[in-house]
């Protein structure tokens, strides 16, 4: 009886197929809204947040005091972190929407996600936040890829080729550093962050890149993974802090980024490990170098004892290792520890 009803029914016959198809989970569609305009009208806002308040962050790495931050300001902090906290996971689902989505308002949509990733960087690390960021970090690497897409005016489904959203392998600059900052902040896999460090030493052989790495402040981003535990990452760390001394236009605001407690504590950590390797010490040495030129920069280098411990690599390194022995002559002298700098003149390549 079923089936003659069925038969004499084409409309239940539709129906029936429909429901078995929606049986394979594999050939489950997207549901899309087809109104563009509204994630047009989103970026926008996305947009405006992240540079207007997002992107205000507080430097409370920048001070010698320790002076804690005001109470009206730390409650507006931990009101915003807490929005964050909520806004990732749905920003994190709403990656899969963006291949159905006009490429252009895919950067917006992803900066407003990297914005909210550093308002978390100075408060407690939510342990309910350690699926959603690792995730995060997974699809942003690897980008999106939906088989199907579901209008839901004319609710049925609609096949199409697979689209795409290339988010850290997008040919666009822009899209692909904030892409590679989230990857570096999000993933713990080594093989990971080898190929965002490869690619953000790239990208900074161009002055848009050097720009994006100041406009993004990425100085914290890359100090994360400056410490012996990342050992092998380390040279591709420092290659990376190396592409910013280049002399160019943003040279004087990356020294000035680095200027702060967080770097010099993080170089001072460095310097006491033992049997740190050579090469990574010659490169942190032409940092420093630059950085002692900056008058005020003493009292930092004092603070974290940096130059005691110089003094002692100075002592201890053979003369054969002649470009180390000169970049620590050379930050020496401009901390005045020593009179004479008569090799500082071939400091810089």
């Amino acid at each position: 009886m079923t089936i003659q009803r069925l038969k004499g029914n084409p409309q239940a016959t539709h129906e029936a197929k429909s429901l078995k198809q929606e049986k394979v989970p594999a050939s489950k569609p997207c549901k899309v809204s087809l109104n563009g305009q509204v994630y047009e009208l989103l970026t926008v806002f996305m947009d405006w947040i992240s540079d207007q308040h997002l992107s205000k962050l507080k430097n409370e790495e920048s001070g010698m005091d320790g002076e804690k931050p005001l109470p009206t300001f730390a409650s507006q902090r931990t009101d915003i972190q807490e929005k964050c906290v909520k806004l990732l996971p749905l920003m994190t689902e709403q990656l899969q929407w963006l291949p159905f989505v006009n490429a252009r308002l895919h950067e917006p949509f992803v900066k407003f996600i990297y914005w909210s990733l550093r308002q978390l960087d100075a408060g407690t690390q939510h342990s309910t936040m350690t699926t959603t960021l690792r995730r995060l970090g997974e699809d942003i690497f690897r980008g999106v890829v939906t088989k199907g897409v579901q209008d839901a005016a004319l609710e049925h489904s609609v096949e199409s080729r697979p689209r795409t959203a290339a988010f850290f392998k997008s040919t666009s600059l822009p899209l692909r550093f904030v892409s590679t900052l989230i990857v570096l902040k999000t993933v713990t896999q080594a093989d990971f962050l080898a190929q965002a460090f490869d690619s953000l030493c790239l990208d900074l052989q161009a002055d848009e890149g050097k720009n994006l790495f100041l406009q993004l402040q990425a100085v914290p981003v890359v100090l994360s993974h400056l410490k012996l535990s990342s050992r092998g990452l380390l040279p591709s760390v420092m290659d990376s802090l190396l592409q910013m001394t280049v002399e160019s236009s943003a040279l004087q605001p990356f020294l000035e980024a680095c200027s702060c407690s967080l770097f010099f504590r993080t170089c001072s950590v460095l310097l006491r490990a033992p049997k740190l390797d050579l090469h990574v010490l010659e490169k942190l040495s032409i940092i420093l170098q630059k950085l002692s030129k900056i008058k005020s920069n003493k009292k930092l280098f004092e603070l974290f004892t940096i130059h005691l411990m110089l003094q002692e690599i100075q002592r201890t390194t053979h003369p054969e290792h002649a470009f180390l022995c000169i970049n620590l002559n050379s930050t020496l002298f401009n901390l005045g520890l020593t009179k004479c700098n008569s090799l500082a003149a071939s400091t810089n390549p």
